[in-house]
């Protein structure tokens, strides 16, 4: 019934002292899976050894494609290495969405003295490596300066990193993480939205999907995660789990993927929201809160357990939005 924190990165915005090892020791506490960005702010070690006291963390990588294909495969590897147990790969993001309030409120750079640590601790040890130069390190489409992603070139600062990305990713590529960088551990697509996508995905290789439109911040226009879920579940059928994480806020909407087929619900803004008042505590709590609500709502609707959760609980309002989204003016 706890939702799982899905992988979003730079949590020392929110907690400057302890970033994503406060989030992670928080899932650890109520017993459920955080997943590590690659944009992490505190490095997959760092991460690993924070929640190593308490022992059983139920840790989770999220992985992008890297034009530089070594990186991206060290990556993984040293996840696998300090007891990650899976790997997601985002697979919505060869490009991020234009963040118009980034652009606007001049964010255009990861301020000081927070960073990418595992890109910078990528850098650093093929710098120091004598068999750089024999390394895709510098093959042509590698060779993109690493360190221009702190650089504040271009309007919103995610624009500085997408350029580390592998614009024209296939499924081949998913075949290649799984085969060379995952071996025994579980891979789960994060990013899907159609029934084909998925299908595609479990023909690569994949262990699991996960519906996601990115927080709603990649394609403008996209529908919500939720309303993506079902068309994902009957295309995939019992082959795999199906994830959801995108607009997830209380319990109700916990129990409503639930509902839909989810096997498992993730969340992303509420963490930071929490992490920003509460520090650790605060993401317990929020944890803890979401859970009773899960509870609660359930038993309202006579629901006993997970699987009593059917799609006959789901219905559409008869006129459509209740209420009308008006965008934030940050």
């Amino acid at each position: 019934l706890r939702p799982t924190i899905s992988p979003a990165g730079v949590h020392a915005l929110c907690d400057e002292l302890h970033g994503e090892c406060a989030s992670a020791r928080a899932a650890q506490r109520v017993g459920t899976m955080f997943g590590l960005s690659q944009h992490a702010t505190r490095s997959i070690e760092q991460v690993a050894d924070a929640c190593a006291a308490q022992g059983n963390a139920n840790m989770w990588y999220q992985s992008y494609i890297l034009k530089d294909r070594e990186m991206t495969l060290r990556l993984v590897r040293r996840a696998a290495n300090a007891g990650y147990k899976g790997i997601f790969l985002t697979v919505d993001s060869v490009r991020f969405g234009f963040r118009e309030a980034d652009a606007r409120n001049g964010w255009n750079a990861l301020p000081k003295p927070h960073r990418l640590v595992n890109y910078d601790e990528e850098i650093a040890n093929k710098q120091q490596s004598s068999e750089s130069k024999k390394s895709s390190w510098l093959s042509p489409e590698a060779s993109f300066d690493k360190t221009k992603i702190y650089s504040g070139d271009e309007d919103a600062w995610d624009q500085n990193t997408e350029q580390l990305f592998e614009q024209n990713p296939t499924w081949d590529d998913v075949r290649w993480l799984k085969r060379e960088g995952c071996h025994d551990l579980p891979l789960i697509i994060k990013g899907i939205m159609t029934g084909e996508d998925a299908v595609e995905a479990v023909k690569a290789g994949a262990d699991g999907v996960m519906v996601s439109n990115h927080g709603g911040r990649a394609l403008d226009g996209a529908l919500a995660a939720i309303d993506a879920l079902p068309e994902v579940v009957e295309a995939v059928g019992d082959r795999v789990p199906v994830l959801m994480d995108g607009g997830v806020r209380r319990g109700t909407d916990v129990l409503k993927a639930l509902a839909l087929g989810a096997s498992a619900v993730g969340i992303g803004k509420p963490v930071f929201f929490a992490l920003a008042v509460g520090g650790e505590d605060g993401v317990v709590n929020l944890l803890q809160m979401l859970q009773r609500e899960v509870e609660a709502a359930m038993a309202i609707c006579g629901v006993e357990n997970v699987a009593d959760a059917t799609r006959s609980l789901i219905t559409r309002h008869p006129n459509g939005n209740v209420t009308r989204y008006t965008r934030s003016k940050l």
